[in-house]
């Protein structure tokens, strides 16, 4: 059992996966493109079925012209607090693999990605930093904005920034501001069978 940042797992785990977590209160702070390339770095070592390594990230930083574009990409109630975040991005996926005329899909594309995001997150926060994935995004929109052709699935965002005060969050969100819960291990992990719940 691991106890740390309002947290209890059931196992041994690592402290950071507990420390990990998703805040919307950001100080506005600036990254420098170093420190997000680190963060993107380790994002693309990660496990690839294949090695087909179908994510790409489109990225802003804050203070520059493509940050306002990004922020007006995604929902509104993720506009309201994401403009505080020190970078914006856009998760994409490759969901064809070899030759795009064989329209052969890939199925792991967004289990890759997903495992890509995982990296991302893990290395922000060693960087010093949080990072809060965002499905909230406008999926047809960021296609036009960015000309992503077909056999590409825009899959989620990712605010990234250091972490700020509650209060410069909405009421609404200033409550919901603290790491979450799990369900219990046993509702999600099964010995030899499958429960839908």
């Amino acid at each position: 059992m691991t106890a740390t940042n309002s947290r209890t797992s059931e196992y041994p785990i690592d402290a950071m996966f507990l420390d990990r977590w998703s805040p919307r209160a950001f100080t506005g702070e600036i990254i420098t493109e170093e420190q997000l390339l680190t963060i993107l770095d380790a994002a693309h070592w990660a496990p690839s079925s294949s090695n087909q390594q179908p994510w790409r990230f489109i990225y802003a930083l804050k203070g520059t012209e493509h940050f306002e574009k990004h922020l007006g990409l995604l929902v509104e109630s993720n506009q309201e607090w994401a403009k505080n975040a020190s970078a914006l991005i856009f998760v994409i996926s490759r969901s064809f693999s070899g030759d795009f005329s064989e329209n052969k899909p890939r199925y792991t594309h967004s289990f890759d990605a997903g495992a890509a995001w995982g990296h991302l997150a893990m290395q922000a926060r060693f960087s010093g930093f949080y990072a809060h994935g965002m499905g909230g995004i406008k999926h047809d929109e960021i296609r036009q904005a960015f000309a992503i052709p077909e056999g590409y699935r825009v899959e989620a965002g990712i605010a990234i920034g250091r972490l700020g005060d509650k209060s410069v969050l909405s009421e609404r969100n200033q409550a919901r501001e603290v790491p979450s819960q799990r369900m219990p291990l046993a509702e999600v992990a099964f010995n030899g069978k499958f429960i839908a719940n």
